[in-house]
């Protein structure tokens, strides 16, 4: 029997956003998305969660080496996101809003060609102490 394991490392970033629809007018866009429609902007105290998931190496008894799944996090994810505005400052959400939904996937699919197809991934994003989303469910 296969006996997985499952890593987690934490991180934190900070970012500034607006949840816009440029296809509604400001009407729509502040009834459905309220104090997040700021136009100057909003920011949060983002916690990153990333669990990996495998079977442990039977050489080192790591699922991942956990400095390298830092690394990976650091270079790939807070590098690019943190201290910054998620719409103006980042390719990744010129074209998208950036909910925490989708910051969330965007964030899976900036890790995922660093983690061993063997293993699972999935990223747990804290917005606020009480709202936070996972991809994949």
């Amino acid at each position: 029997m296969e006996r997985k394991v499952s890593v987690f490392r934490k991180e934190h970033f900070n970012a500034a956003h607006r949840l816009n629809n440029p296809a509604w007018d400001e009407q729509k866009n502040r009834d459905v998305f309220g104090k997040c429609n700021l136009p100057h902007y909003h920011g949060h105290n983002y916690e990153l969660v990333v669990k990996v998931t495998g079977i442990p190496d039977p050489q080192t008894g790591y699922v991942m080496d956990m400095k390298v799944l830092s690394d990976i996090v650091r270079e790939r994810v807070l590098e690019r996101f943190d201290h910054r505005n998620l719409n103006l400052d980042t390719e990744e959400f010129r074209n998208l809003n950036p909910t925490a939904e989708n910051i969330a996937i965007v964030i899976y699919e900036l890790l995922r060609p660093g983690i061993a197809p063997e293993h699972d991934l999935q990223v747990r994003l804290y917005e606020t102490p009480r709202n936070f989303v996972e991809y994949p469910v």
